[in-house]
């Protein structure tokens, strides 16, 4: 088996210790024991975007918040799938995860980050979530900063999750506006908060490849 190679590190602002690894053409990002994301499984991370796009077909000039650059299978699923008109900011918290994504793992980010309908924002999603509240307001907002509706990256994005952080963001939409949640699996008391704050709340199972295999991940879309 070709052996793992640790390429870089980086500090998660008020939490732990992210790590870049390669093996052979496969990248990974890992927290502690938790693979966060891999090269190898795109498909639900792509599904965020296209279902998202899909629900929201008729908006003209939309504008979306994507929380969390990752590897960026969700903005390149995005520019692809809604129409040249939208505009899209990605809120980063970790400023490595750009500088990988320009540097070793440049070939996967396929040029996304230059695309002039994208703007980076090197920080908190939520301070993103609420200037929406403040200006226009989102027509989407897709998260994906977590492995579900917890605060796995940070303690500090419990608030994304909970009551004040969820009607910070059906204040920040758009009437009729999305906010997309990616999670690895289930989770019912979930729903139920995103129900008391006021979201029409539809469950989608997605599988994790982009061929339709591998294990199965929920992206949760609630309705403002």
């Amino acid at each position: 088996m070709t052996p793992r190679e640790l390429i870089a590190t980086a500090a998660i602002p008020g939490g732990d210790e992210l790590r870049l690894f390669r093996r052979g053409q496969d990248w990974m990002v890992v927290l502690d024991r938790n693979e966060l994301m891999s090269s190898r499984m795109s498909g639900s991370e792509e599904a965020l975007a296209t279902l998202t796009a899909a629900r929201l077909s008729r908006r003209a000039n939309p504008r979306v918040l994507i929380g969390g650059y990752g590897m960026g299978f969700t903005l390149r699923a995005a520019l692809a799938a809604f129409a040249s008109d939208a505009r899209f900011t990605v809120a980063e918290l970790v400023p490595e995860i750009v500088d990988w994504a320009r540097g070793p793992m440049a070939s996967l980010t396929a040029g996304c980050l230059d695309d002039p309908r994208v703007a980076i924002e090197i920080g908190d999603v939520a301070a993103s979530i609420a200037r929406g509240a403040k200006d226009a307001g989102w027509d989407a907002i897709l998260l994906d900063v977590d492995n579900g509706p917890d605060g796995l990256t940070r303690a500090g994005n419990d608030c994304l999750y909970a009551g004040p952080g969820l009607a910070a963001a059906r204040a920040a939409l758009r009437p009729g506006g999305l906010l997309a949640i990616w999670s690895a699996g289930p989770d019912a008391a979930f729903v139920r908060r995103l129900g008391a704050a006021g979201f029409a709340v539809e469950e989608v199972a997605v599988r994790a490849r982009s061929n339709g295999k591998g294990p199965r991940h929920v992206i949760w879309f609630a309705r403002a």
